[in-house]
């Protein structure tokens, strides 16, 4: 019996699963970690992420540590709200400390975990 692949989001939705509380990802380092498509398309994934998914979409925001996939919460200040709960700190929509609460799957994660058969 051949084992059914990953498809591409539920490959996007086990990294974002695998970042850690009171850390951030972005969308591009889930992209370069996959090798497979674009920061883009790492946001399109989340932005199918519903309620009761387990996927902690709130911890990946944009290269620049800005929350911009808020706008896909609801409300929208409820992205900021998860992050706070968190212990993270945001002002002006931009993850406070960024570059050191930054987690980066290719450091934490094997590929193989991820590679299609």
């Amino acid at each position: 019996m051949e084992k059914e692949r990953p498809t591409y989001y539920d490959q996007v939705f086990a990294v974002t699963r695998a970042v850690p509380k009171g850390r951030v990802t972005t969308y591009g380092a889930i992209a370069d970690f996959l090798a497979l498509g674009s920061a883009r398309m790492v946001g399109w994934a989340l932005n199918k992420v519903a309620y009761g998914m387990g996927v902690p979409a709130h911890r990946v925001v944009n290269r620049k540590g800005e929350l911009s996939g808020r706008v896909h919460f609801s409300p929208p200040s409820r992205m900021q709200e998860l992050l706070e709960q968190e212990g993270i700190v945001v002002e002006n929509d931009q993850v406070r400390d960024f570059r050191e609460l930054l987690w980066i799957p290719a450091e934490y994660l094997s590929q193989e975990d991820f590679d299609e058969d």
